[in-house]
């Protein structure tokens, strides 16, 4: 389980763990580059530790590639782009947006998604259902079950159940309102 730490980039978390997912699907077992992510990533409109969005971030994957976490270590903070690209590649990046087509896609994968996370500090477990929808974080859609959207945070294994939520099945804190995304 990861921690961002103070760094802004949820995004590239969330981006990052779609990404390793699918690598494990395939059999490979990668811990990839956030950083890269952080740093590199501008010129599809992330802001490093001030923002970005999940898309823009695996758009930067499809078109350059990824390297791994030791080539280029996470700092907490944007920095200089030290590696553009990396061997780890997608051909492409799917979208579904609305509860319906979120849940069929993710009975096969996992899907970075947006939620409202103002009130999420002092979760610690249970299905959670107290928020709005003001979209503010990025997160990775892990699993489901009639009852609950099983995520998985960037805020370390000490936040929640492990690093992971249950949140209320449905448009609980926004999670259908946007465009997520996931790597192909």
């Amino acid at each position: 389980m990861k921690n961002q730490g103070k760094c802004g980039a949820c995004w590239a978390f969330s981006s990052v763990a779609t990404l390793e997912s699918m690598a494990l699907f395939k059999g490979e077992h990668v811990n990839l580059s956030e950083q890269q992510l952080i740093d590199c990533s501008n010129k599809y409109g992330n802001q490093g530790c001030n923002g970005g969005l999940i898309y823009q971030g695996l758009s930067y994957v499809k078109d350059y590639g990824i390297t791994t976490a030791a080539a280029f270590p996470y700092t907490g903070k944007t920095g200089f782009c030290q590696i553009d690209g990396g061997s780890f590649k997608i051909e492409n990046v799917l979208y579904v947006k609305g509860c319906a087509d979120l849940q069929n896609a993710a009975a096969e994968r996992v899907i970075g998604i947006s939620a409202d996370a103002t009130n999420w500090n002092k979760y610690s477990s249970g299905i959670f259902n107290t928020c709005g929808t003001r979209l503010n974080h990025d997160i990775a859609l892990v699993g489901y079950n009639n009852i609950y959207w099983k995520i998985k945070n960037s805020w370390g294994v000490s936040w929640g159940e492990n690093g992971y939520m249950r949140l209320a099945k449905g448009n609980t804190c926004g999670v259908c309102a946007d465009k997520s995304a996931w790597p192909q």
